[in-house]
């Protein structure tokens, strides 16, 4: 398999690391286009800590790159360099008949290159907040970082070949560096290999067609863990290593389904790593990284659905595991119950679209907060989730609790939210209703035959005839809405976690067909785009970020459940 580096860095799992080729679509930064080695670290100011180019004698040379996931190799007409991460902080390199060059311009405050010992060096990308260490093991460097009296003004430095070779390593370190041996090039590539198509293998199955895609998916998904480190607990998969290097409180659900099939140690790292961090009141923080919490917002609460499904594919979560989520997962619900609902009408709000995920959504044209049926959809879901739970647990009272809640409040929402056989979007305080033509007040499609037959028949034909479904799949708005964009985020654009919920809300509604056709769409569209963010929803096109974790893990679990 090999990758186009425009969209999907290299890296590999477990790493902080990631070689992008910077074009001028590539957001957030400001540097110029190139080849970089980056940082996914959170509290990197520069992301991008140097620049990579082929070099014959002193002039840099033009190369293409192949990228594959053990080994990046860059190619020119003089020869070639190859790159191999054999651990999360080692980088390998291994070049013939041309040199590599490392720079940066743009460096900040306090950047230096420092000789260390046996012609090692120390590169302290202050912007970046990293060190790394320059080892070379074959052939020689030459640096050029002029010292203006505070930090190198700007970094060059080549390593150049002897006999036509040259080998070096670079190593990320904290304080303190300790020397060590190097295996052999070609053993660490091969080893990474075998790394990636052990986990490959621990990937859902799809048919023929998809198998390219499935390999993707998997590269995608493999790459984006990161080990524990700060904030981060456990093995943790980001949603991107392009700009999205983040986890969120919805996104990791969808990758812990994916992975329960086969792969259930991850896939519980991935459901529980938020609760690592729930706060006294039963929160869970919008998304973290390694360095940096955001409690300004939150995402909406799936972790019953997702706790439910992961329990059908796997008999990993035993006794043990289901005890260390129930009481989370209560305090995760209650506080949506205590925390809010500001106008005490028992039906809770979000305070912004970003609460629901959805963040512009045209639900949220009225000033928040919103309380939205979908929420609802999902609390319900969750109390019934807690009351099985409970009953394994052997907690009965519990049980019984948790189920009267569920129903107590889907009551509350067909009295409240119902109008003209259509559950619709309030805001809180004023009920004033919320005129959209959003997918997400068909997100109660989830609630399935818990709904009147009359409801439920409205949600599921007025899919057909708002135009959400198109060629590729779930718009978001509907494509005749005033207020539709074919780039517009949540006004258009597909997005793979709202197909999850709608198709999965479709086969427990009995809608089998109607779901299977649009995890076919969804499947192709996935192996036409790749896994972006989101997709123009009539072409087809990948819009934002292009290597995302979630997209992949839902392609892969709608061709498992519906397609294999």
């Amino acid at each position: 398999m090999n990758f186009n580096l425009d969209i999907v860095p290299f890296s590999r799992y477990g790493s902080y690391f990631a070689f992008s080729q910077i074009t001028e679509r590539f957001r957030l930064t400001g540097s110029p286009p190139g080849l970089y080695l980056r940082t996914v670290h959170g509290d990197a100011m520069s992301k991008e800590i140097i620049k990579i180019e082929l070099t014959n004698g002193e002039s840099s040379i033009p190369f293409e790159i192949k990228a594959s996931p053990e080994k990046l190799r860059l190619e020119s007409e003089k020869g070639y360099v190859e790159i191999c991460i054999p651990n999360p902080r080692v980088i390998r390199f291994k070049g013939q008949s041309v040199g590599l060059r490392l720079s940066s311009s743009r460096a900040s405050a306090f950047d230096n290159v420092i000789p260390f010992k046996e012609n090692q060096l120390i590169i302290n990308s202050f912007g970046s907040k990293i060190q790394l260490m320059l080892v070379p093991l074959r052939g020689k460097i030459n640096i050029d970082a002029p010292w203006d009296g505070l930090k190198s003004s700007s970094i060059q430095i080549d390593i150049l070949p002897e006999n036509n070779i040259f080998e070096c390593a670079i190593e990320e370190f904290y304080t303190s560096w300790t020397p060590h041996p190097y295996k052999d090039f070609e053993t660490e590539v091969e080893r990474v290999k075998e790394e990636y198509l052990s986990f490959l293998n621990k990937m859902p199955e799809v048919p023929e067609e998809f198998s390219q895609a499935r390999e993707l998916a998997g590269y995608i998904n493999w790459s984006c863990v990161v080990e524990p480190n700060g904030l981060i607990r456990r093995p943790a998969m980001l949603m991107s290593k392009n700009w999205m290097t983040n986890v969120w409180s919805w996104d990791h659900c969808f990758n812990a389904i994916a992975l329960s099939y086969k792969y259930p140690e991850l896939a519980w790292d991935q459901l529980m790593i938020m609760f690592d961090h729930q706060d006294e009141n039963g929160a869970i923080p919008d998304s973290i990284n390694d360095y940096i919490f955001v409690w300004n917002f939150c995402k909406p609460p799936i972790h019953g659905w997702a706790l439910k499904k992961m329990m059908k594919n796997t008999n990993y979560i035993d006794h043990k595991k289901l005890l260390e989520i129930y009481e989370p997962l209560c305090r995760w619900t209650n506080w949506w119950l205590n925390f809010r609902d500001y106008d005490n009408d028992g039906i809770p709000q979000y305070n912004h679209g970003n609460d629901s995920g959805w963040d512009n959504s045209t639900v949220f044209i009225e000033r928040p907060p919103i309380e939205s049926p979908d929420l609802s959809s999902f609390l319900i879901i969750q109390m019934e989730v807690l009351s099985e739970v409970a009953g394994i647990l052997g907690r009965k009272s519990e049980a019984q609790d948790w189920k009267e809640k569920a129903c107590n409040l889907l009551d509350r929402l067909l009295k409240h939210s119902l109008k003209d056989n259509k559950l619709i979007a309030l805001q809180s305080g004023t009920h004033k209703p919320v005129s959209s033509e959003s997918l997400l007040l068909f997100i109660p499609i989830l609630l399935a035959k818990r709904l009147p037959q009359d409801v439920l028949k409205s949600l599921i034909n007025g899919l057909k005839e708002n135009n959400m479904i198109t060629k590729y799949g779930l718009a978001t708005e509907s494509i005749k809405s005033s207020y539709y964009e074919s780039d517009g985020y949540w006004r258009g654009p597909i997005w793979a976690p709202s197909t999850m919920l709608i198709v999965d809300g479709l086969k427990e509604s009995g809608e089998e067909a109607l779901a299977k056709n649009i995890a076919m769409r969804f499947a192709k569209l996935c192996s036409m785009s790749g896994f972006a963010e989101n997709y123009d929803a009539l072409t087809g096109e990948g819009l934002r970020d292009r290597a995302y974790t979630w997209t992949a893990s839902v392609f892969l679990i709608l061709t498992q459940e519906y397609l294999t």
